[in-house]
């Protein structure tokens, strides 16, 4: 048995995302969905973010543009532009902990993720900032990350997955994931692990040092 907390990043897309939730709401489960504030703009995009709030989904915030890593960007705007933006795209779908996922660069926990001007922001407007512990590539391996997310899960008790409702062919394989996932005793829940979430409401809870690179800001 293990416990198994689902992620999706970098949509919504018209294409995908209803599928997800259809699938999602056969089975009862409910995930957190980080869009991309700059997608929001598209009216049949922000349709799907108020779907999937409407159905139970957490809405958190992936940056605005999800274009370079926060922590190798050098302007004192990074913040304000990247998060700020994406949570007024957001509005009233935010959940009370508002949610920030940083951008890895391909799911690379390091410096990359953070800098201190973009910590000073989420500790000042209140942001929770959810990691995670299991990234199975569906991007580049849209046919044979099941494999790999299933491995993930054995080897640890609580899983927080990141997933991709991106028009990849990956999706095409969740219901085939989610039916060995349960059947190897997985136990589906929306929260993150504490692990997970260095930053709880704008206050540091664990380590960072490891995810805050130490760029030299512009004004």
């Amino acid at each position: 048995m293990y416990d198994l907390t689902l992620t999706f990043d970098n949509g919504p897309d018209p294409d995908v995302t209803p599928r997800v939730l259809d699938i999602l709401g056969e089975r009862g489960i409910k995930t957190t969905f980080f869009v991309i504030g700059e997608k929001l703009a598209d009216p049949e995009r922000r349709g799907l973010a108020e779907r999937a709030h409407r159905e139970g989904h957490w809405i958190g915030n992936h940056t605005f543009t999800h274009s370079i890593p926060l922590g190798e960007q050098s302007g004192r705007d990074t913040a304000e532009n990247e998060i700020g933006r994406t949570q007024d795209a957001i509005g009233d779908l935010a959940h009370p902990q508002r949610w920030f996922r940083p951008f890895g660069g391909g799911g690379n926990l390091d410096k990359r993720l953070l800098k201190p001007s973009v910590v000073d922001y989420l500790a000042r407007k209140k942001h929770s900032c959810v990691l995670w512990n299991s990234i199975p590539r569906d991007w580049d391996d849209p046919d044979g990350w099941t494999e790999r997310a299933l491995d993930q899960c054995s080897r640890q008790p609580w899983t927080l997955m990141v997933l991709h409702d991106l028009p990849t062919g990956a999706m095409d394989h969740l219901e085939r994931f989610l039916d060995r996932a349960e059947s190897a005793g997985a136990r589906l829940r929306q929260d993150f692990p504490p692990q997970c979430v260095p930053i709880r409401s704008g206050d540091i809870v664990l380590p960072i040092n490891d995810y805050v690179s130490s760029i030299e800001e512009s004004v």
